[in-house]
């Protein structure tokens, strides 16, 4: 019977072809083969006799990948490894490869490769999506904008620092996955139970197991390698670096649902390009749906780094197989996931639209409630108690909420009310001039926007390619 195929959503959805590349089956099969002619190379520099034209015949096949083939061979022999040594020495008619080592020695150090690959492939990514909200919040670092606290109109901000907070919550969390590339140690060739008796035993010395190990972190670009562990290296490390992407990832749902939060209020909007459809039966739908699919995404990595805690408290001695599963799925998945993201976001951000004058219109009803943190200072200098001046602005407002509520008026009565209540000492001039500007009201976000744009810069001077990043064509 056929078998039908089925695709990753993931993959062939969402990711980008750089991070396909990272986890392709023929990527993996080519960068296993060059690990073992890296291992066989050190291991014939070190004394052990394997003939240098045998290297070379593994090296003339490393190309030749047959997925059919290695699949029927671990149909038969229900081993994944072997199957792969099978086909390679099949290939190129030797049998010099995995000598003194463990499954694990070969797909350890190789998919922790892809994890580093991938993590360097994100964090590019992560400061492609920075460099853009520091433009943005520069942008209209100037453009006051009612600030919502619980949803509700609390406060005047600006345009800008919406940008900025999600610049620098991106900015802290990417730090943790920064640290965790500079320190990400290799398991390196361990053997069975991590003693390296088998390498050991083959070539003799401590001092040539430690040149082998040494020879395979250069070979694949490692500056940190695990002394003691035992078949498998600590699945702490992969709930760790799984945890770094549902951080990066939670900075991008928050941005995401405050933009999706602005839409409903026709204040920003994600873009809207000819030919795009907001809905199959209401015409005039333009929603936030890119979005929506950040928040999704966020959704997907942390139910992937939930799965990868829970085999990082079970590991049984030295090893066992009981987390393949979960890790077969997970990595490559939550990699996938954080790549759209990313692609996502910058695509959201490269196309946002921001409105001015529906901006303006918000502000201007709202804004004597907007100031009442204000009003109520200017109180306390007149001389009145705080709790005093308090009850009568909150008698006011209230007031005037509902009878905009209630009678539909496009007029807010506060400031007009507490000119003409005797209880209230503030003078009537300071409370009208009180709402005539509304950048008075903004406090220092100006100088936070400017503050987080001058940290971002210097990330961003270290990745010099990263704002001309242009993300592929998503769904």
């Amino acid at each position: 019977m056929t078998r039908p195929l089925i695709r990753d959503v993931l993959a062939d959805r969402y990711a980008s072809t750089a991070m396909l590349n990272i986890w392709s089956a023929e990527a993996k099969i080519v960068a296993q083969r060059q690990f073992w002619i890296a291992v066989m190379t050190a291991q014939r520099e070190l004394g052990h006799d394997i003939p240098e034209a045998a290297i070379e015949d593994y090296e003339r096949v490393v190309d030749e990948i047959n997925l059919e083939s290695i699949r029927e061979r671990e149909l038969k022999t229900r081993h994944d490894v072997k199957a792969l040594i099978e086909e390679f020495n099949a290939l190129a008619g030797h049998e010099y490869i995995h000598q003194g080592m463990t499954s694990r020695d070969l797909t350890e150090n190789v998919e922790q490769m892809q994890l580093r690959d991938a993590m360097r492939l994100i964090s590019f990514k992560v400061v492609s999506v920075l460099d853009r909200l520091i433009k943005r919040s520069l942008e209209y670092i100037s453009q006051p904008l009612t600030g919502r606290s619980h949803n509700v109109a609390a406060q005047t901000i600006v345009v800008g620092k919406r940008f900025s907070n999600s610049a620098e919550e991106l900015f802290r969390m990417s730090e943790n996955l920064r640290n965790t590339l500079d320190s990400y140690p290799l398991r390196g060739i361990k053997g069975p139970m991590g003693t390296q008796q088998d390498m050991l035993e083959l070539l003799g010395t401590k001092g040539k197991v430690d040149d082998l190990e040494q020879a395979v972190a250069n070979h694949l670009q490692f500056e940190e390698v695990f002394v003691s562990v035992g078949q498998v290296y600590p699945r702490t490390l992969d709930a760790s670096t799984l945890a770094t992407l549902m951080q990066i990832a939670g900075a991008g749902s928050n941005f995401a649902t405050t933009l999706r939060l602005a839409a409903g209020h026709e204040l920003m909007t994600e873009g809207f390009k000819p030919g795009q459809v907001g809905s199959s039966a209401m015409p005039h739908k333009m929603n936030a749906r890119s979005s929506e699919r950040i928040c999704g995404f966020y959704k997907v990595i942390a139910g992937y780094h939930d799965m990868v805690s829970r085999i990082a408290g079970d590991q049984w001695n030295e090893g066992d197989v009981s987390c393949s599963v979960v890790r077969r799925v997970a990595l490559q998945g939550a990699f996938f996931a954080i790549d759209g993201l990313l692609e996502t976001w910058i695509t959201v951000l490269d196309e946002l639209g921001i409105y001015p004058a529906v901006i303006d219109r918000e502000l201007d009803r709202y804004l004597p409630f907007l100031a009442t943190t204000n009003l109520l200072m200017a109180a306390l200098k007149a001389g009145m108690g705080r709790e005093e001046a308090h009850a009568i602005i909150k008698e006011h407002a209230v007031a005037a909420a509902l009878l905009m509520r209630e009678k539909g008026s496009e007029t807010n009565t506060l400031i007009a009310r507490l000119a003409a209540d005797e209880r209230f000492i503030v003078a009537a001039e300071i409370l009208h001039a009180s709402v005539k500007n509304p950048e008075a009201f903004i406090g220092l976000a100006a100088e936070q926007v400017q503050r987080v744009a001058q940290v971002v810069a210097d990330l961003v001077d270290s990745y010099p390619d990263a704002p001309q990043y242009k993300p592929e064509r998503i769904l």
